[in-house]
């Protein structure tokens, strides 16, 4: 290296880099609370509903002539809501207030109708409690037992008898009839089509009595059938059949098209598709369908009256002579004027409630299994089928090899 050189090489300094930027400091993430009910909107509903009836009740006893229980809850609950809607405001913005505001209007509604449903369902329980604990209520009819005698006598299960089998009979005839028309509706398109869609939808609003007048001309006075629970299961039928069409129509639709065009691609007729494809995986959905149809048939009294007539007395045989259901058998025995009778029509009340909903756990049971999810007995007929069609497939290739 020459002098020059290394003279220019002593002049260069060495370039250091620039220090790097400090880093900020991490903020510290603070959790978010997603809690939709806080303690602190427990605390204003709950002083605003005590601030509420505190100033209904100094309103009522003070100020105006007012009374009632209706007028005393038309007045506490406007002020409910805006003193909590200025409980709430002193924290929140506007639009908070009113998202609250309009909760507690929807919580409030839900309270009601819950609250109504409790209502309905213990007030028969608690006006019948005395007669349901005698066993003659669930052994014996009324044959014996007149309006002046006690508890001790006398029983439903004429009615109970009669509403079981006229109820089986009118499933017997809906739930074929109400998934052939479902399946129908939605697998077929055209002017039929239509016509039968319009006339289930016209129907749903067919009063009760009419129904028992169409079977009553057509099967009794036209066909010359003996008034019996068979007409009346006929007649309930009729009642039913609408409700389980629509409910079905709709659980149908929802099953997936490339379920079908899958089942079609394969092979399979759309007969087949249907049955082995559509209702199966709408089998949640239709048991729900036949719930509802369930609930609006059996608790119908006019048809009852007019196709089955009314009798004290147990008749086994549902083709011939008069028979009684439960919801008639109560309406028969409450509009009696002794308190004996009453309690008894409370206690048949209750007994037609646990019977429905004994029928809907049965239901659910049998038919609200999900898609796929089959029980001990469907899933050895699935094997068994399978062994079939391995042999099937199998037998042809063996033939050819020997």
């Amino acid at each position: 290296m020459s002098i020059v050189e290394q003279e220019l090489v002593g002049r260069v300094q060495p370039v250091t880099p620039p220090p790097a930027p400090a880093r900020p400091a991490r903020a510290v993430e603070v959790r978010r609370d997603t809690r939709s009910i806080k303690r602190t909107d427990v605390v204003a509903v709950l002083g605003a509903l005590v601030a509420a009836v505190a100033l209904t009740g100094v309103l009522f006893a003070q100020i105006a002539p007012f009374s009632g229980v209706v007028g005393f809850i038309a007045i506490a609950y406007p002020l409910f809501l805006a003193l909590y809607a200025l409980l709430v405001s002193l924290e929140e913005n506007s639009l908070t207030v009113r998202d609250k505001v309009v909760s507690a209007i929807v919580h409030s509604i839900a309270v009601v109708a819950i609250g109504a449903l409790v209502v309905i369902v213990v007030y028969p329980v608690v006006k019948g409690w005395e007669v349901l604990g005698y066993a003659n209520f669930y052994t014996d009819d009324m044959s014996e037992a007149g309006t002046l005698d006690p508890l001790e006598y006398g029983g439903i299960l004429h009615a109970m008898v009669g509403t079981l089998e006229q109820i089986s009979i009118a499933l017997v005839i809906t739930v074929p009839l109400g998934l052939t028309t479902a399946a129908f509706l939605n697998e077929t398109k055209g002017v039929f089509t239509r016509v039968v869609r319009t006339v289930v939808e016209a129907m749903t609003a067919l009063p009760s009595i009419v129904a028992g007048l169409f079977i009553y001309a057509s099967l009794i006075l036209l066909l010359g059938v003996e008034r019996s629970g068979f007409a009346a299961g006929c007649a309930i039928s009729v009642m039913m059949l609408p409700i389980m069409i629509r409910a079905a129509d709709v659980v149908i639709r929802l099953v997936p098209s490339s379920l079908r065009e899958a089942s079609l691609a394969l092979g399979t007729g759309q007969l087949r598709t249907v049955w082995h494809v559509v209702l199966p995986t709408a089998r949640s959905g239709l048991t729900t369908s036949v719930l509802l149809a369930t609930a609006r048939g059996v608790g119908e009294t006019s048809p009852v009256l007019i196709a089955a007539g009314f009798t004290p007395y147990l008749n086994l045989n549902p083709f011939a002579d008069a028979q009684v259901s439960l919801p008639l058998a109560t309406y028969q025995m409450v509009s009696s004027s002794e308190e004996t009778m009453q309690t008894r029509a409370f206690g048949a009340a209750a007994v037609l409630m646990t019977l429905v909903l004994v029928l809907f756990v049965l239901a659910r049971l049998l038919g609200g299994r999900e898609p796929g999810n089959l029980s001990a007995g469907q899933l050895r007929r699935r094997a068994k089928a399978s062994t079939r069609d391995r042999a099937r497939f199998t037998a042809p290739t063996q033939r050819g090899e020997s």
